[in-house]
């Protein structure tokens, strides 16, 4: 591929890849490490929501992006991660290891992480064609879900032969590496942008709030606020369905099994990020194909635990992550497209913490639920409510008539020929 070409694309790609291996072994340790240290959903379901809470304020990472070198917050916040990682073994080395430790670093951990892909959303239109945006951003969620499969496989086994906190150090390795590889990484810069460089920091402490409602404005003006709602509503039941998943998986296999459940859910991711371009899901007017996929994952999620055999459960249960896997390839190509580039930073950043601002709610419901009730229930009504945010966007004439990725321009997000935001934007709510 010609994209395979462009050095700039091939460092950040290789990064990306190198820092969801660190991701995917963290995630899977973390919340089994709370589990067997308290063996309560509750914890569990509070682990989820200190690891997912910084995508609320993640929007206000976006001015900073869109001001700050990027090269810069991808090397250091790898580096950060790095150290901080070590203190899980050494504190189990030091027989001081506690749940309380554990839940105090998740959370800074992912604060970090809230900087990182936004900014290489926002990087990429800086080192590719226009017309290579799709093939970049499909690349880099392959390599997203291609990772977590084959991390998410082995986890369960790496647990049980080497212990939940050995993979702490094993994940400082890997973001140590994805250091050195974001270093490599040359941005394009014009000369305006190199002499505000020097003065980046006050300006974007003296424009943020600007910057912030700005990127707010954007979002608020455009018909996906409608998109927006139901996906927050489907982030809530993910979080329920991730904080009971480790007490799902005891009562049927262990650790092995959990591994098996979140690789079966990054192979659906995979597929549907493959999918993207040989169903030509960008010609799919973009309100009924969210519809029509999340109507699936709904019954899926739903159906999954009622399946006789383990097998069949696994399959099901990856299967309802397929729809999720092709929209969000589709849904970063909408804002790099619809959003002028010196922009797209805070847009993304706000879009995704907005979308994500129920899931940390969303765990700690369902950690606190699976404690009175059985995860399977909460499995299957957190389908059931998916099922209903896909009916919800079928008879919602606004989300039904949003134009096909193909032909999305900056108008969507109210945009004139100034790159302005209009009073009156071309398609309002």
């Amino acid at each position: 591929m010609d994209i395979f070409k462009n050095r700039n694309f091939m460092a950040m790609f290789l990064g990306r890849i190198i820092t969801n291996i660190g991701d995917s072994l963290y995630m899977v340790a973390a919340v089994w490490l709370v589990y067997d240290l308290s063996g309560s959903t509750f914890y569990t379901g509070l682990a989820g929501f200190l690891s997912i809470i910084p995508r609320v304020i993640q929007f206000l990472s976006g001015p900073l992006i869109d001001k700050l070198p990027i090269k810069s917050i991808l090397v250091y916040t790898q580096l950060i991660q790095a150290l901080l990682l070590l203190i899980i073994p050494t504190a189990a080395y030091f027989n001081v290891l506690n749940v309380t430790l554990v839940l105090i670093i998740t959370p800074i951990l992912s604060t970090l992480n809230m900087f990182v892909y936004p900014a290489q959303i926002a990087a990429l239109p800086k080192i590719v064609n226009e017309d290579q945006l799709t093939k970049g951003n499909s690349l880099f969620s392959i390599a997203y879900q291609g990772i977590d499969i084959v991390c998410n496989s082995v986890a369960g086994t790496l647990i049980v032969l080497i212990g939940a906190t050995s993979l702490y150090t094993l994940d400082s390795m890997t973001f140590l590496i994805g250091a050195i590889i974001f270093s490599f990484i040359k941005l394009p810069k014009a000369k305006k942008e190199v002499q505000q460089t020097k003065k980046s920091i006050s300006v974007s402490i003296k424009n943020y709030g600007a910057d912030l409602r700005e990127g707010v404005k954007i979002i608020g003006h455009s018909a996906l606020s409608r998109l927006l709602f139901g996906i927050i509503v489907v982030n809530l039941v993910i979080g329920a369905i991730f904080a009971v998943l480790p007490a799902f998986s005891d009562r049927n296999g262990g650790p092995e099994m959990y591994g098996l459940l979140l690789m079966a859910g990054a192979i659906g991711g995979l597929i549907g990020a493959f999918s993207v371009t040989p169903l030509k899901l960008e010609k799919i007017p973009l309100g009924k194909l969210y519809a029509g996929a999340f109507l699936l994952a709904g019954l899926a999620w739903a159906l999954s635990i009622f399946t006789p055999w383990l097998w069949l459960t696994i399959a099901v249960y990856g299967f309802a992550w397929i729809p999720g896997g092709a929209t969000n390839v589709i849904i970063f190509t909408v804002i790099q497209k619809g959003v002028p580039k010196q922009l797209i930073g805070r847009v993304t950043s706000i879009s995704i913490a907005l979308s994500g601002i129920a899931a940390p709610l969303g765990g700690l419901l369902g950690g606190s639920l699976g404690v009175f009730t059985s995860s399977s229930v909460i499995i299957f009504f957190a389908g059931l409510a998916v099922v209903i945010v896909g009916v919800y966007w079928i008879l919602d004439s606004t989300t039904r008539n949003l134009p096909s990725t193909e032909v999305i321009d900056e108008s969507l997000f109210g945009f004139d020929e100034d790159k302005r935001i209009p009073q009156s934007p071309s398609i309002t709510l």
